[in-house]
């Protein structure tokens, strides 16, 4: 126990009054005659007894009242587990998140209402003198500075639901930032938050000095039915095609889904409707099936409805569906199978097709084309190896075909620097392709069943090679001798495929075989370069632009479908490739157009960060544990419960005052002395 002003402790003297006066009792004693004295020394002695107890228990009451009271003047309390000193000013934080799951209600409303009254309850518990500074998820410019105690309750009244998505140590690193520019010794951190599971991080670095109050806040519910993410079976997008999209919904509540329904919207207009079953605290992967109508830019969305959180209710997303894939076949000057090449890809709508020669490589068309076939070239320049694996690098796709006459030395340094394997002399010994390795996807649909006994093309010449135990490449398609004949690397974003043997007739049949055309078409398909389906708001998103090159003096826009948001992001290239960054500015879910110079270059999507979909939450119990099991004696827990948090935390700073009882027990036993004067008279 501790005393606010000790040296009150000196008035205990005054003790000794009513000690003296007992003592020195200076009452006269007035005689009276009796005739008859033959009785009066029993109740003699009864009545000194009496009057002795009677004279204890009033000297008693009389030192305890004047000792309590001066207890009550020096104003004893027990420190608080956070106790404060009460000289000077006081730099005080109030954090209040407002993401989307502090939309969940209680008994009192929402739980972002009850956070800014907590608030406001924490504000009261301070003196005017002191200093106040308000965060949320948003750490918006103006709440960096500190407020009077008016300032912040008016602040406080302006909080809204927000995006933004926090967690807890970035806000406590910030609130220790902020406090630390101030020139207040004396600094205090409030935390009002339902503390979602997902988003909750206690770092055992954090500044202890900073003393910490955690108050959650819990809702009546936390029921939650939301659309986590969804993606396309397949990564080509084409007018006409059959197209299966997969969706995912997680049912967050404690009540089964039967028969629910999700509806599939591609600009504005309904094109198909899934139902599912989805059991309580799980998930369900729904597939809709649809066929894709419009060539460009799609922007669609997948709804489904659910209550009270609903932000989470409906997924955006968005792809440009492709009339063609590029592709560009450079052949070599002594290759007779161009004309192949030629027939095959300008007759069929889903290439489109490119043809460069050796001798005349136009190296401006890499950047247009998804796919590069280098068809038997005779030897490999070290400009079109830088050419090359720049391509690769930054996503694209390139078929190495090696030519029947080649120049080992320049195809091996080519080779060397894509992390290709190696090759060795030509082999001119028959043999055929025996096994196909399905776990690489390539022919993932091409086969009905897969038997091992298939008929597969026959080799009548090949380049050794062995892959190495570390390298990147897989083998896709084996020989019979066991040697890899059609192989993948993967190098930085893109992918190299490699054939050990020409496409010839002299080297084999694979030109007419029936695998052919699969597999050129698979491998045109797996060089689509797969675009993000949508973004998060409230992030700083990189959102490439392929093929776009802009000029310095205009600058591009992200700018919603209905014109009523509009930002201009930064811009900058990223190997080889213009690139934006949103920097937290778009905040709103929705659609949005790439905007430069009047022209719409791309459709992009945003939702809302799914984190706060999961209505996992700690309560006070939980808090508690998770603290002492991280041994951070600066951080404690405020069960908000019903009473008012002005008292709560000021027994926290001040400790719990006992100024109030002292002064009861002096005055109750004043009133034991007089009713004892009263009821024990001589």
């Amino acid at each position: 126990m501790s005393f606010l002003y000790p040296s009150f402790l000196f008035a205990l003297l005054a003790i000794a009054i009513p000690v003296i006066i007992h003592l020195f009792n200076f009452r006269r004693y007035k005689k009276v005659y009796f005739t008859n004295v033959r009785f009066l020394k029993e109740l003699k002695q009864e009545s000194d007894s009496k009057s002795r107890l009677r004279e204890l228990l009033i000297l008693a009451c009389r030192i305890l009242a004047i000792a309590f009271l001066v207890l009550a003047f020096a104003q004893p309390f027990i420190p608080g587990k956070q106790a404060v000193s009460h000289e000077g000013e006081k730099a005080i934080s109030i954090y209040i998140d407002n993401s989307f799951s502090m939309e969940s209600v209680n008994k009192h409303g929402s739980l972002l209402e009850n956070a800014k009254n907590r608030a406001a309850e924490i504000v009261q518990a301070f003196s005017p003198s002191d200093r106040f500074q308000l965060l949320t998820n948003d750490f918006e410019g103006r709440h960096q500075r500190f407020l009077s105690r008016d300032e912040i309750l008016e602040q406080i009244n302006d909080v809204k639901i927000s995006p933004a998505v926090r967690n807890l140590d970035e806000v406590i690193r910030r609130q220790a930032d902020l406090l630390n520019q101030g020139s207040s010794k004396i600094k205090r951190s409030f935390l009002l938050s339902d503390f979602q599971k997902n988003s909750f991080t206690l770092n055992k670095g954090s500044d202890t000095s900073l003393a910490i109050s955690l108050i959650p806040l819990e809702a009546s519910e936390v029921n939650n039915v939301y659309i986590d993410t969804c993606w396309f079976e397949t990564p080509v997008q084409q007018e006409g095609l059959q197209q299966k999209l997969h969706a995912r919904i997680i049912n967050n509540s404690s009540r089964e889904l039967e028969n629910a329904s999700v509806k599939l919207f591609i600009n504005n207009n309904q094109v198909s409707l899934a139902s599912f079953n989805c059991a309580a605290q799980s998930r369900a992967d729904v597939v809709i099936d649809y066929k894709i109508r419009d060539n460009g830019i799609n922007f669609c969305s997948l709804k489904l409805e659910d209550y009270p959180v609903t932000f989470d209710d409906e997924f955006y997303f968005s792809y440009t569906s492709q009339k063609h894939i590029p592709c560009l076949v450079i052949s070599g000057k002594e290759s007779r199978t161009a004309p192949y090449w030629r027939t095959l890809m300008q007759n069929d709508s889903l290439f489109a097709f490119y043809e460069n020669a050796e001798q005349a490589i136009d190296y401006g068309l890499f950047s247009k084309c998804n796919l590069i076939v280098l068809n038997e070239l005779s030897a490999y320049s070290s400009g079109l190896v830088t050419e090359l694996q720049k391509f690769v690098m930054n996503g694209g796709t390139a078929w190495i075909i090696p030519a029947t006459k080649s120049d080992l030395v320049s195809y091996n340094t080519c080779f060397r620097s894509l992390q290709l394997p190696e090759i060795n002399a030509l082999d001119t010994n028959q043999t055929r392709a025996s096994a196909i390795s399905f776990e690489q996807g390539l022919y993932e649909g091409v086969f009905d069943k897969q038997d091992r006994q298939m008929d597969l093309p026959k080799v009548l010449r090949h380049y050794s090679m062995k892959l190495q135990s570390r390298s990147n490449s897989k083998t896709i398609v084996s020989l019979q001798n066991g040697e890899p004949w059609l192989t993948l690397t993967d190098l930085d974003k893109g992918k190299l495929y490699l054939l050990s043997s020409p496409v010839d007739e002299q080297a084999g049949n694979f030109l007419k075989h029936a695998l052919f055309v699969p597999t050129v078409i698979k491998i045109a398909i797996s060089s689509i370069k797969p675009q993000p389906l949508y973004y998060h708001t409230a992030a700083n998103e990189a959102i490439p632009l392929p093929s776009v090159v802009a000029e310095k003096d205009k600058p591009f826009h992200i700018e919603r479908l209905d014109k009523t948001f509009d930002v201009i992001p930064s811009s900058r290239v990223v190997n080889t490739v213009l690139t934006l960054f949103t920097q937290n500015q778009v905040n709103i879910a929705g659609q949005y157009h790439v905007v430069y110079d009047k022209q719409n270059l791309a459709g992009i999507s945003f939702n809302y960060d799914r984190r706060e979909s999961a209505m996992e939450f700690y309560n006070t119990e939980a808090l508690e544990a998770k603290i002492a099991e991280s041994g951070l004696k600066h951080v404690n827990v405020i069960d908000a419960g019903e009473k008012s948090l002005t008292n709560s935390v000021q027994e926290i700073n001040d400790g719990k005052k006992l100024w109030k009882l002292c002064l009861i027990l002096a005055l109750a036993f004043l009133a034991c002395e007089a009713l004892i004067i009263r009821l024990f008279r001589n």
